[in-house]
C-alpha cells in the first residue's frame, strides 16, 4: 500500500472507488457517458439531477448502470419542487450515495434517503452549518471554495480547508473541492486530513464529456483570468454567484435578474418562485452552452483551473496523471 493509498483509505472507503477521487457535479454534462467512465476509471462519478423530472432522472440512472457496475452518485438540489419524488427514484435503483446541494436540506430530506438505503453528502459553507448536518445524519461532506466553477460560496479553498479540516477531519469523511487541477494539490489536502477530493472542470471536457466541440474549445483556449463570478445586482434578490468564462452571456443575466427582481417587486411572483426562476436561466443558459456549442450567448461554466485543460483527454488518463501527480509529490516530501 502506497502512502497514497493510506491517505486516501477513508475516502475509497467510503465510497466504494480504487481512488478517493469524486466528480463535481456539472449540469448536462455529468450524466451517464462522463459518469460511468469516471466510475469505471476508479474514481466516483456523479449524475447532476439539475432540473430533471423523476421521469428523466429515472432514465439517466438506468443508462448509467448500464455503462458501469462500480459505485457512482446523483446528485440533487436541494430547492427541486419534486425532490421527494427523485429521492423515491434514487432508492428505486439502490443509488447507493446521494449529494445535497443548492442550500440547507428541507426536513426529512436526509431521513428519507437513508431510509431508503443511500450514503448522504452534503455541502456547508460553515463548520457550525456541517455539525448541524451532522447531527442531522449527514455521513460525508464536501467543502468548495470560490475557485469551483458554476455555484460557489464567497470563501477560498485554502480557508475552508483550514477551518474545517482540524475540526471535523477526524469525526466524518471530509472532500475538499474548488481549483483543484493538480495531483501535487489533491496530496496537500490529504496531508491536512481531507480523505479525499472532488473536481469538476478537469473532466468537464474530457473525451467521453458529451459537451459539444465548441465548449470544450473554449476549455482549452481559456486561462483562470477568464474564469469569472456573476455579479448581483439587486440587493433584494439573493442569487448566488455562478463562475464561468467571460462572454455575452453575462449581460443577458443582469437583464434576466433586473425583469425577476421587476415581477418581485409588482407582487407577481414569491420569493422562492424568484430563485427557482433564477436557476431555471442558469439550466438552460448552461444547456446552450454545453448542448447547442453557443459559448458565447450560453454559460461556459468553469472553475479557475480551466487553464490546466489544454486538450481532449480520456477520463482514464486524467485519472492516472492526478494520481502519480499526488504520488510523486508525496515521495519527494518523505525523501
Amino acid at each position: 500500500m502506497t502512502h497514497l493509498d493510506r491517505l486516501m483509505a477513508r475516502g475509497a472507503e467510503f465510497l466504494g472507488t480504487r481512488w478517493a477521487i469524486m466528480a463535481g457535479a456539472m449540469s448536462w454534462v455529468s450524466e451517464r457517458h462522463l459518469v460511468s467512465a469516471i466510475s469505471n476509471a476508479g474514481g466516483f462519478g456523479v449524475i447532476a439531477c439539475g432540473a430533471m423530472t423523476p421521469e428523466l432522472l429515472d432514465a439517466e440512472i438506468a443508462g448509467t448502470k448500464a455503462m458501469t457496475d462500480k459505485p457512482y452518485g446523483v446528485n440533487l438540489i436541494t430547492m427541486h419542487p419534486m425532490l421527494d419524488q427523485l429521492i423515491d427514484v434514487c432508492a428505486k435503483h439502490q443509488v447507493s450515495h446521494v449529494v445535497l446541494a443548492g442550500g440547507l436540506p428541507p426536513g426529512g430530506a436526509i431521513e428519507k434517503i437513508k431510509a431508503g438505503g443511500a450514503r448522504v453528502i452534503c455541502f456547508a459553507p460553515t463548520v457550525a452549518l456541517a455539525k448541524k448536518l451532522m447531527r442531522s445524519g449527514m455521513d460525508a461532506l464536501v467543502i468548495e471554495g470560490m475557485e469551483a466553477g458554476g455555484h460557489i460560496g464567497p470563501v477560498a479553498t485554502s480557508v475552508l480547508a483550514q477551518e474545517f479540516l482540524p475540526e471535523l477531519a477526524d469525526k466524518l469523511p471530509v472532500f475538499v473541492a474548488g481549483g483543484i487541477g493538480r495531483g501535487e494539490m489533491i496530496a496537500g489536502f490529504l496531508e491536512m486530513g481531507a480523505s479525499g477530493v472532488q473536481l469538476g472542470t478537469r473532466f468537464a471536457a474530457a473525451t467521453e464529456s458529451i459537451a459539444h466541440a465548441n465548449f470544450k474549445k473554449a476549455f482549452f483556449r481559456a486561462n483562470a483570468r477568464d474564469a469569472i463570478a456573476s455579479v448581483q445586482i439587486d440587493p433584494r434578490l439573493p442569487v448566488i454567484p455562478v463562475r464561468a468564462l467571460k462572454n455575452a452571456s453575462s449581460d443577458l443575466f443582469n437583464a434576466k435578474q433586473r425583469e425577476v427582481a421587476q415581477a418581485l417587486d409588482d407582487g407577481r411572483i414569491e420569493m422562492g418562485a424568484a430563485q427557482l426562476e433564477i436557476e431555471h436561466y442558469w439550466a438552460g443558459a448552461l444547456r446552450r452552452a454545453v448542448i447547442e456549442g453557443d459559448v458565447e450567448h450560453g454559460s461556459v461554466m468553469a472553475g479557475q483551473s480551466v487553464g490546466m485543460v489544454t486538450r481532449e483527454e480520456p477520463v482514464a488518463d486524467i485519472i492516472a496523471e492526478l494520481v502519480s501527480e499526488a504520488e510523486g509529490a508525496l515521495a519527494a516530501r518523505a525523501a
